[in-house]
């Protein structure tokens, strides 16, 4: 006769505590995030997976709690049984299940009838029914399904784990993409892979796919024998990433395909075949490599092929064309840097010509122009009270126009700045040198001609106080001194060849300002009244020190009140200058704000030797306005002008503003300029924006408009459509611009993104 023993309620059983170790063991999971390939991979960090950890469920050591309705006990057969609702809790993971049988001579555990594992992480598995054997390392469940992080399901007729690292799916399909309706019907994904078999290994964190089909909307466009994806448990893993085609008169039908391979924990790189069917394939590699004191970052591409138009056609010889983009900083000290960046092309249209993006951004210490590489070695020093620098720079110039002989070779440029610690006189005193040294081969004005060497040794001291009197008029008055020294080489006549040139000036003066405030419900009123005196001694510009540093030379409201608004060394302003100006502002507590500057420069007398473009050579300069406003949250409008003094005519515009709202985002610019820096008056726009009909379509609209030449040099049009798991985009683009044998061309972008597959961090 056999003994047995039941209970109905709430029991515990130390008996069972192996079993919940088994079926409580983490389920299949698919699909890690890799880099988005539509940035540069500079940019994005290697994702990295967090798992929280277990929740505190009260229970101590290998405590366990079970509950169900009725539990059996078989003494002779060792086997025991909990029905109805049952529950057990284990480290922090919780089983459900209609029953759970364990036999303890064999060790296998049994659990059927809506057979629920929640994780800790907040991952979940379901099965009708899961068999676990004695050493809880392999076993089978039916009818098997799970919910991973970000939103990723999975379903499969049978889940197999052979051992503690290798599970094996059975007719599965993968989707990160919403099941449920809104009214919770069944809804078929937007995207999915369906696979005959899928095999998880958990050591080799990859995730692999047998005769998989993808889908979208439940119909197959893509079939592959195998793939394979990174394990979401994988912080980095090697693999595809998502593929980017276009479609262009250049170089035809384009597919770019990137392999993401992860060779040490502190490395990696990505290698991206541009195959195209007009034109010879383009071969782009993203090498990057950390160390304990800093990174490096190497993107290089390289073809084999004969030059061609935008058309597609080819002439000339067969080739190599390549280009690299290399940056490095490393930190010496917590005070000391050093960094480097290469940046070569073998000819000037090649970025043009493979569409090669985040090209002309800022990699070091220094900056060059759009369209201008720029190879530098630097090393710098930085406290709270004092600031060193010194690099080499080399600069390569893409423009049709450019001749690189005439860009100089900078080596040095030596920056130090040193702040007293403590007020000299109720005011701050800061100490200034610069140096430069600049080797020129051929004179920018007549490349045929020899190029002027300069060198540049200056120093400096600036110190300002702050008065501020109690009914609230501020002055800061201040003192500037600074002396140049130059030694110039390869002058053009009249002068002599070679020439030593010191020259010293000093400024004092005071800002003085009144601000006043009002508080009027929840709006914050501010009217500021402004001037400046800044009294200098006459001082003439010496015609044999040549401008390299200071010709972008424009008055706007950002240096209107500066005491010197020459940007560099070789101009600088002398003489005595009044400015005066003022600036409104109201603020609201919602955050909505608007603001309106007005000013004008005089001086006693004329200086012919700065930029007539400023305005600043005259008596009196042109007027300066700038406006600005927040009417709504996620709307930012502004406005800059530059008025002729007599006549109030534009002589610089600019409005703009910035969009951010649910249906609408982007920005939109209007430029207006009259004797431009570039020798002519210039008019034109540029603007990008998305505008959404509803939360899944939008149309995408990109143009730069030229209205002197009344030509569009581009327009985009795409279509969009977006949801929690993809979002397509089909951009139709027309480049009306002519740059050395490249002319007006057309192309089609098809540009897609999978969440989970190959992006990091996917955003709808």
């Amino acid at each position: 006769m056999n003994a047995s023993q039941s209970a109905r309620g709430g029991a515990r059983a130390a008996w069972l505590t192996g079993a919940a170790l088994a079926l409580l063991a983490g389920g299949p999971a698919l699909a890690a995030p890799e880099p988005d390939p539509s940035l540069p991979s500079s940019q994005v960090p290697p994702p990295k997976v967090i798992t929280p950890p277990a929740p505190d469920d009260g229970l101590q050591g290998d405590g366990f709690y079970l509950e169900a309705d009725v539990l059996t006990q078989d003494n002779v057969t060792r086997h025991y049984t909990a029905t109805g609702a049952v529950e057990a809790r284990y480290n922090g993971k919780v089983l459900r299940a209609e029953s759970v049988e364990y036999d303890e001579t064999t060790g296998v555990v049994t659990a059927r009838g809506h057979v629920q594992i929640i994780n800790p992480d907040g991952t979940a598995e379901f099965s009708d029914a899961a068999t676990l054997d004695k050493d809880f390392s392999a076993g089978v469940a039916l009818g098997f399904s799970t919910r991973l992080q970000n939103g990723v399901k999975i379903a499969a007729a049978t889940a197999t784990r052979e051992n503690d690292q290798v599970t094996r799916l059975r007719d599965a399909i993968y989707t990160p993409c919403t099941v449920c309706a809104d009214d919770g019907s069944h809804k078929q994904p937007t995207w999915s892979i369906k696979a005959s078999q899928v095999v998880e290994d958990k050591k080799r964190q990859l995730v692999t796919y047998h005769h998989a089909v993808v889908q979208v909307l439940g119909v197959g466009i893509l079939y592959l024998p195998v793939m394979w994806t990174a394990d979401p448990s994988a912080e980095r893993k090697s693999g595809f990433l998502t593929p980017f085609a276009t479609y262009s008169q250049k170089r035809g039908l384009s597919y770019s395909q990137s392999w993401y391979q992860v060779i040490s924990p502190s490395q990696d790189i990505t290698i991206t075949p541009q195959i195209n069917t007009a034109v010879n394939p383009f071969v782009s590699v993203d090498w990057r490599r950390r160390f304990y004191s800093g990174s490096i970052d190497v993107r290089a591409g390289y073809t084999y092929e004969k030059d061609f138009d935008s058309h597609g056609n080819l002439f000339g010889s067969l080739t190599s064309r390549s280009y690299i983009l290399a940056k490095g900083a490393f930190d010496i000290t917590p005070y000391w840097h050093w960094g480097f960046t290469a940046e070569r092309a073998s000819e000037p249209l090649i970025f043009d010509k493979y569409d090669v993006s985040s090209v002309f951004i800022e990699r070091g210490l220094y900056a060059a122009d759009d369209r201008r590489l720029i190879s530098q070695a630097y090393i710098t020093r930085q406290d709270q009270l004092s600031y060193f620098s010194a690099a080499a720079i080399s600069v390569q110039g893409l423009r049709a126009d450019d001749i690189n002989k005439t860009f100089p070779l900078i080596a040095p440029v030596v920056e130090a700045h040193y702040e007293l610690p403590s007020d000299i006189l109720g005011g701050r005193l800061r100490f200034d040198g610069s140096a430069v040294l600049l080797n020129r081969d051929r004179d920018p004005n007549n490349p045929l001609e020899q190029g002027i060497d300069s060198r540049r040794a200056s120093g400096g001291l600036d110190w300002r106080g702050a008065l501020t009197f109690a009914n609230g008029l501020r002055v800061e008055p201040f003192f500037q001194a600074r002396a140049d020294l130059y030694s110039i080489s390869n002058l053009p006549a009249p002068y002599s060849p070679n020439a030593t040139i010191g020259r010293g000036f000093v400024t004092g003066g005071a800002d003085i300002s009144y601000p006043l405030i009002k508080q009027s419900g929840d709006i914050t009123w501010v009217l500021e009244p402004l001037a400046q005196i800044a009294l200098s001694p006459n001082a003439r510009q010496d015609p044999r020190i040549p401008n390299e540093d200071s010709q972008v030379w424009e008055l706007d409201e950002t240096n209107l009140f500066q005491i010197n608004r020459s940007p560099g060394y070789d101009l600088f302003e002398a003489g005595q200058r009044f400015t005066v100006g003022g600036r409104a502002s109201a603020f609201l507590a919602d955050g909505r704000s608007a603001s309106v500057m007005l000013g004008r420069s005089f001086r006693a007398n004329a200086d012919p030797a700065l930029p007539a473009s400023t305005s600043l050579s005259t008596q009196s300069s042109d007027y300066v306005l700038a406006a600005e406003v927040t009417p709504l949250q996620g709307i930012h409008l502004f406005s800059r002008w530059r008025l002729g003094a007599s006549d109030l005519a534009i002589h610089r515009l600019e409005v703009g503003g910035d969009f951010a709202t649910s249906r609408v985002s982007g920005y939109v610019r209007y430029l207006e300029e009259v004797q431009a820096p570039t020798g002519g008056n210039f008019r034109g726009l540029d603007f990008h924006t998305d505008l959404w009909a509803n939360k899944h379509w939008g149309l995408s609209l990109y143009g730069v408009r030229n209205f002197d030449t009344d030509q569009w040099l581009r327009r985009d049009v795409g279509i969009v459509y977006r949801d929690d798991c993809i979002r397509v985009e089909v951009i139709y683009r027309s480049d009306e611009t002519t740059n050395g044998t490249l002319g007006p061309s057309k192309s089609v972008v098809l540009r897609l993104t999978l969440a989970t597959l190959g992006n990091s961090g996917y955003r709808p």
